[in-house]
């Protein structure tokens, strides 16, 4: 008789054991389970983290071979633009690389050229000039002991700050213009550039759009000197001049050291990088041989108007 309770609860308690036994089982398989998410999540970070460091790599051998390239040709046959292909590992890289000459420099260019070049991304003569001379007015001192007329714009507009009155840092400070619409910026900004240094532009490797832009170009003009560009050498001035036609007081093609490079990056896994960087050559004395001026990383492609505005 004295036995049955002592049954019973030995009963009981193996019965409590094993339902403790299951539950702590049920919480290692648990804990297993967030251990592996946990895992894979990590090795999947990693393998993305390894990737961009990866694409940093190549986009920086991309510029070793670039300068390399325009560093060996010389001042004289320095090319203003080109392309080439290298696979480095699990990677397909393509490069393009363009003079900053190309582009219109916002602390250079005249006024009626970014007018012009306004015209051409659709916005209206009258407008067209107002932000030509918004540009120059944020890029330019004010005269000692005058009044500051340009401040007082943005002071009556109600914006918190006030034009640079300096030249640009970026081509992105466009937008901080007074009365620039957002769209037009974006249009502008794949012409423009702050690494130039000069007011003109190379008319040899310059986009239509900004061709079109010159000061005295013509719709027919632009046609005649497009077609003949191919054929135009960059040492024969008088012959660049003759087909600008109207334009051809901006007949001058300026070198410049500052070059912009972009950097396709495909990997065999199926992603792709884009990078776009500014360089600066050096001198031969440097010890580096360029310096970086911009980095984007992960850029999209640029997208031209459709269509030159007419006139």
């Amino acid at each position: 008789m004295t036995r049955e309770p002592r049954a019973a609860a030995t009963a009981s308690e193996s019965g409590f054991v094993i339902v403790a036994v299951l539950w702590i089982l049920a919480a290692l398989a648990t804990l297993a389970t967030i251990f592996s998410v946990y895992l894979s999540n990590s090795a999947q970070a990693l393998a993305v983290n390894d990737t961009g460091l990866q694409a940093e790599a190549l986009v920086s051998a991309s510029l070793e071979l670039t300068t390399y390239q325009l560093m060996v040709a010389g001042d004289k046959a320095r090319p203003a633009q080109g392309s080439f292909h290298f696979r480095l590992d699990s990677a397909d890289v393509l490069v393009n690389f363009s003079s900053e000459a190309a582009r219109v420099d916002l602390n250079f260019a005249p006024r009626e050229m970014l007018a012009n070049l306004f015209v051409v991304l659709g916005a209206d003569q009258e407008a067209a000039k107002e932000h030509a001379d918004r540009i120059i007015g944020w890029r330019t001192r004010p005269k000692a002991g005058a009044a500051n007329d340009e401040a007082a714009l943005y002071g009556a507009a109600g914006l918190a700050y006030s034009p640079r009155q300096s030249l640009f840092n970026h081509v992105n400070e466009l937008g901080l213009v007074l009365g620039l619409p957002p769209v037009l910026v974006d249009r502008a900004l794949p012409y423009l550039t702050v690494f130039s240094g000069s007011s003109n532009v190379d008319v040899l490797t310059a986009p239509p759009e900004i061709i079109a832009a010159l000061p005295g170009m013509t719709p027919s003009a632009l046609k005649d000197f497009l077609n003949q560009r191919p054929a135009l050498r960059r040492e024969d001035a008088a012959a660049i001049a003759t087909a600008l036609g109207p334009a051809q007081a901006s007949a001058t093609v300026p070198k410049s050291m500052a070059f912009r490079v972009l950097t396709t990056v495909r990997f065999d896994n199926g992603r792709q990088m884009l990078s776009e960087v500014v360089i600066a050559l050096r001198g031969g004395g440097d010890k580096d041989p360029y310096r970086v001026l911009s980095w984007r990383d992960d850029v999209e492609a640029v997208s031209r108007p459709r269509k030159l505005a007419k006139g």
